[in-house]
């Protein structure tokens, strides 16, 4: 049986988020297919899951070893004085590495699980090398350098842009195989990466929510529903911005909605957004979601930058919750404007579709019955997965392992 070493820069587990539910989607898959090896970052409180994780992962061996560094100033001086990208700096161990490379040449492909671990990829490593982009890193540092709204921060995001760029692409020239979401690719191709070594792959969310029955229109109320990581600055720019910019709207020509967001520690500049309304609610960590998509009539991912593809909106999209979201939001799936979901990136059209969404019964349920039979025949993780076990069979047979 081919054995794989997987690198990636934290615990992949609890699979409470987009990135890391694919992650433990992979490690679970991996595990079951292969001999499989994992050595990450053990950040945050990663060490609270590592019993339950080493449980439930299918492991030939588990290399771990505790990074905390911050985000902050120190960080990032510290990142250009070792000339990386910040989140590689973040992730930096001598102590992993030491461990990694002792245990890389027994196996026959390494898989990086986001850029930040390539750094981890032995200089005299002989077997295959495989790069999963959760998304164009550098594309994200570049949309926020012209979105943001401090002029401090976009000075400083435009050089992690040129940094992470260079460090990328340096990843994809080294990598016999790249796997990203379709506008990463091109983004990834346009800034100089080798197209022919591209493969196309997804990011999804739960797939409970395609077993469960459909919404009822009736058994909603004027609710809207935000659900995602509220510490990662592309959901803090688009909720601030839609606070600021759409809910007044919306409030104004439905006194009684709310506005519901779910996610753990709300970064402090969105509980100042909110402050004084209380129509708009702060849910924390939401284990079971199901009873918010029952009773929410739209859902909403008001985002202005990013990269990759955006599970959130595939979650919404698949419980059949009518979704409002940007172009940004829903670049690399294949939705329909009205057809599948609400897409705009102005706010009085964003108010408008909002306002047709909590009112219009039959739009409603022509965009909860179409997203959901999109996401059921495209988007599907026995799909995403078995293409990428095609591809890496396909590796490892051409190098003779």
């Amino acid at each position: 049986m081919p054995s794989i070493l997987f690198l990636t820069p934290e615990l992949p587990y609890p699979p409470f988020s987009g990135g890391r539910i694919k992650s433990w989607k992979l490690v679970e898959f991996l595990g079951a297919h292969y001999s499989l090896g994992l050595a990450c970052a053990l950040k945050g409180d990663d060490e609270t899951y590592l019993p339950d994780f080493r449980q439930r992962a299918r492991l030939t061996e588990f290399i771990g070893e505790p990074v905390k560094i911050p985000r902050s100033a120190r960080a990032l001086m510290g990142s250009y004085v070792q000339r990386i990208p910040l989140n590689v700096f973040r992730t930096r161990s001598t102590a992993l590495r030491q461990r990694i490379a002792a245990i890389a040449p027994r196996h026959d492909l390494i898989f990086c699980d986001h850029y930040e671990v390539f750094q981890y990829v032995p200089d005299d490593y002989r077997g295959r090398v495989v790069l999963h982009e959760h998304n164009a890193y550098f594309l994200m540092w570049r949309r926020y350098a012209q979105t943001g709204n401090n002029p401090v921060m976009r000075l400083a995001s435009y050089l992690e842009y040129r940094r992470v760029r260079r460090y990328e692409l340096h990843a994809c020239a080294r990598a016999n195989l790249i796997f990203a979401s379709p506008n990463d690719i091109d983004s990834l191709v346009e800034a100089g990466a080798d197209r022919s070594k591209c493969r196309v792959t997804y990011h999804l969310g739960d797939e409970f929510t395609l077993n469960q029955p459909p919404l009822d229109y009736d058994a909603t109320e004027p609710v809207l529903l935000y659900v995602g990581t509220l510490t990662w600055e592309a959901n803090i720019d688009g909720l601030q911005w839609f606070l600021a910019e759409v809910w007044p709207a919306v409030k104004r020509r439905h006194p009684r909605a709310r506005f519901r967001i779910a996610g753990k520690n709300p970064d402090a500049r969105l509980v100042r957004a909110a402050v004084g309304d209380p129509a708009v609610e702060f849910l924390g960590f939401v284990e079971d979601l199901e009873p918010l998509f029952r009773s929410s009539r739209v859902f909403v991912a008001p985002l202005r930058f990013g990269a990759g593809i955006k599970v959130k909106v595939l979650s919404g999209m698949g419980r059949g919750i009518p979704t409002v979201t940007t172009s940004v939001g829903s670049e690399g799936l294949q939705v329909q404007h009205l057809r599948h979901a609400a897409i705009t990136d102005q706010a009085p059209d964003m108010v408008t579709a909002i306002d047709t969404l909590l009112t219009d019964r039959q739009l409603w349920e022509t965009l909860s019955r179409e997203s959901r039979a999109l996401v059921e025949s495209q988007y599907t993780w026995d799909r995403v997965l078995g293409s990428m076990q095609q591809e890496l069979q396909t590796l490892l047979t051409a190098s003779g392992r």
